[in-house]
C-alpha cells in the first residue's frame, strides 16, 4: 500500500549559482565598451555594484563574506584601472586597497559601533526587557490596550536601543508570553495581532529617530562626505517624529481592524507580566548606571548644535567607554565581544567605501543619469519627482533584506541625482527623505532583520503580514508626498 503522506523534496541549493551570476555579470560589465562620459575606474565601480547587489539581494553568502568579496574586488579591478588623476598610470593596488578601507575611517561607523555596544548593555544588564514589561503591566489587559502598549514600548525602546533586531528581540518574547498565559498557541490571531504590531512599530521609529536605526548612519555618512553638512538628532527628530507619529496612530488603526483576536482580554496577561518583572528582581545597580547614562546621552544627542558642539559620534563612543569601565560601567570586554555581531560593522564600513567609490569615480553620476535621466526627472516638478523616487525604491527594497545593504547602494544614486539633475530644493533634505522610505520594511517578512526575527517565532504567515503592510506601505508613502507638499517645505528640509 502506497503511502498517502507528501514526502517533501529536499530543497535545492542556489547560492552556487547566484555567486557563478554575479561573478558573470561583474566580468561583464567590466568588459562592455567604456562609455566616452563614465572613466574606466566608474565602470569598474559599477560592475563591483552589480556583483553586491546580486550578494546582498540573493542573501548568497553571509553579509561579511560578501564584505570581504567586495574589499578583494575594489582591490584588484580599480588597482589595474587608468588612474582618474593621470590615465596613462595604473592606480595601483596599495591606492586602491586605500579606497576599498576608506569607510573604516569614516565617523559613521564608528557611531554604528558605538551603537551595537549599546544596544548589548541593554541585553547584559536585561533594561531594555524590564522597561518593556514595566509598560505592558500598566497598560491593561485588553486586547486593544495590549497593540498600545507593543506600540508604546517600541516608541521608548527606541529612543535608548540603537538596534531594531534589540527592541524587537525584547518585546516579542514578552507577547507571546501573554498570549500563551491566555492558553492560545504562538500562531493564534492574538499572537500574529501582538507580534506585527510590534516589529512594524519598531520599522516606524527607524525612520522617527536619528540613532534608531544603523541605515540612517550610513546615509549620513555619504552625506556629510558629499554635502558637507551633519543633520543633528534633534532636527532629525524634528523632521522624521512627526511621520512617525502619525504613522504609529495609523498602524494601531489598521492592525486592530485587519486581525480579529480571539478574544477581547487577556486573561492572566497581567499576573505573567508582573510574574517576569518579579523574576527580574530588584533594579540592579548596573541598570541603574545604564539609565543615567542613557539618559544623559539621549539629553546631549537632543540638545547637539544646540547647547553644545559635541556631535552624536563622539557623545555616544564616550558613554560606550563609561560603560566599559570597572566600577563605574556596566559590563567588561568578555561580556561585549559575545553579544556584538562584529561582522555588521565591516559590512558598514564596506558598503560606505563602495558607496564612496561609486561617487568618487563618477560611476554613480553616470548610472543616476542614465536611469534617472531617461525618466525625464529634469523637466518635472518637485512633488512628482519625489513620488517617482520614492516608488522605486519602495519596489526596489521587495529585493533586499537589509535596509543598510540598500542605503549602501542606493543613496551614492540619489546624492548623485541631486547633481545631475536641476533641483530647486534643498539637496540635503531631498536625499534624507529617500533615507526615510529606504527604512520602509513594513511589505514582507523578508523586508527587515526585525521583521525575519518575529516570523522565525511562528506567530504569523507572510500573508498576515502582507495583509498590515500594504496600506501601511500605502498610506506610509501617501504621507511622504503629504509632508513633502507642506511640513517638509514649511521648516526648510526642501
Amino acid at each position: 500500500m502506497e503511502s498517502t503522506e507528501t514526502i517533501a523534496k529536499p530543497k535545492r541549493n542556489l547560492k552556487p549559482i547566484w555567486i557563478a551570476l554575479a561573478f558573470i555579470l561583474m566580468i561583464t560589465v567590466v568588459l562592455l565598451p567604456n562609455p566616452d562620459d563614465l572613466p574606466v575606474m566608474g565602470q569598474r565601480a559599477l560592475a563591483i555594484l552589480v556583483f553586491a547587489v546580486i550578494l546582498w539581494m540573493t542573501e548568497a553568502v553571509s553579509y561579511p563574506v560578501s564584505a570581504a568579496m567586495i574589499i578583494g574586488l575594489s582591490t584588484l579591478l580599480l588597482g589595474f584601472a587608468p588612474n582618474m588623476a593621470n590615465p596613462d598610470e595604473l592606480l595601483g593596488t596599495k591606492a586602491a586597497l586605500q579606497m576599498a578601507l576608506g569607510g573604516f575611517s569614516n565617523s559613521a561607523v564608528a557611531l554604528v559601533a558605538a551603537a551595537l555596544f549599546l544596544a548589548a548593555a541593554m541585553q547584559a544588564t536585561n533594561l531594555h526587557k524590564r522597561v518593556a514589561l514595566f509598560i505592558l503591566s500598566k497598560v491593561g489587559v485588553k486586547t486593544g490596550a495590549i497593540v498600545f502598549g507593543a506600540i508604546l514600548v517600541s516608541i521608548i525602546l527606541a529612543f535608548f536601543v540603537p538596534s531594531a533586531t534589540a527592541r524587537a528581540g525584547a518585546v516579542v518574547p514578552i507577547l507571546l508570553g501573554m498570549v500563551a498565559a491566555f492558553g492560545l498557541p504562538h500562531n493564534s490571531r492574538l499572537g500574529a495581532l501582538l507580534v506585527i504590531t510590534a516589529v512594524q512599530s519598531v520599522s516606524i521609529w527607524n525612520i522617527g529617530i536619528k540613532t534608531g536605526a544603523a541605515q540612517n548612519m550610513v546615509a549620513l555618512g555619504f552625506m556629510e562626505k558629499e554635502f558637507g553638512v551633519s543633520v543633528a538628532w534633534s532636527s532629525w527628530f524634528l523632521y522624521a517624529a512627526p511621520w512617525a507619529i502619525i504613522m504609529s496612530i495609523v498602524l494601531y488603526f489598521v492592525m486592530i481592524k485587519l486581525i480579529e483576536p480571539e478574544t477581547k482580554v487577556v486573561e492572566g496577561g497581567k499576573e505573567l507580566i508582573e510574574g517576569q518583572l518579579k523574576e527580574l528582581g530588584p533594579m540592579k545597580s548596573a541598570e541603574i548606571r545604564l539609565i543615567v547614562i542613557s539618559l544623559a546621552l539621549l539629553l546631549l544627542w537632543s540638545t547637539e548644535e544646540k547647547l553644545h558642539q559635541l556631535d552624536t559620534t563622539t557623545v555616544t563612543l564616550i558613554a560606550i567607554t563609561i560603560l566599559l569601565s570597572p566600577k563605574i560601567g556596566v559590563f567588561d570586554w568578555k561580556t561585549v565581544e559575545k553579544l556584538i555581531p562584529w561582522g555588521t560593522i565591516i559590512v558598514f564600513a564596506v558598503g560606505i567605501a563602495l558607496g564612496t567609490i561609486l561617487l568618487s569615480t563618477q560611476g554613480a553620476q553616470w548610472l543616476s543619469n542614465k536611469v534617472f535621466g531617461a525618466m525625464g526627472l529634469e523637466n518635472m516638478p518637485i512633488l512628482a519627482t519625489i513620488a517617482l523616487i520614492s516608488l522605486f525604491n519602495i519596489i526596489i527594497h521587495l529585493g533586499f533584506a537589509s535596509a543598510t545593504s540598500l542605503s549602501s547602494a542606493l543613496i551614492p544614486i540619489f546624492i548623485a541625482l541631486t547633481t545631475t539633475i536641476s533641483l530647486d530644493v534643498n539637496n540635503v533634505g531631498f536625499v534624507l527623505i529617500q533615507q526615510f522610505v529606504i527604512s520602509f520594511g513594513f511589505l514582507l517578512p523578508v523586508s527587515a532583520p526585525q521583521n525575519m526575527l518575529a516570523y522565525g517565532t511562528g506567530a504569523f504567515t507572510v500573508k498576515d503580514f502582507l495583509k498590515s503592510g500594504v496600506p501601511l506601505t500605502v498610506i506610509g508613502y501617501l504621507l511622504i508626498l503629504l509632508f513633502s507638499a507642506t511640513y517638509w517645505k514649511w521648516i526648510g528640509l526642501l
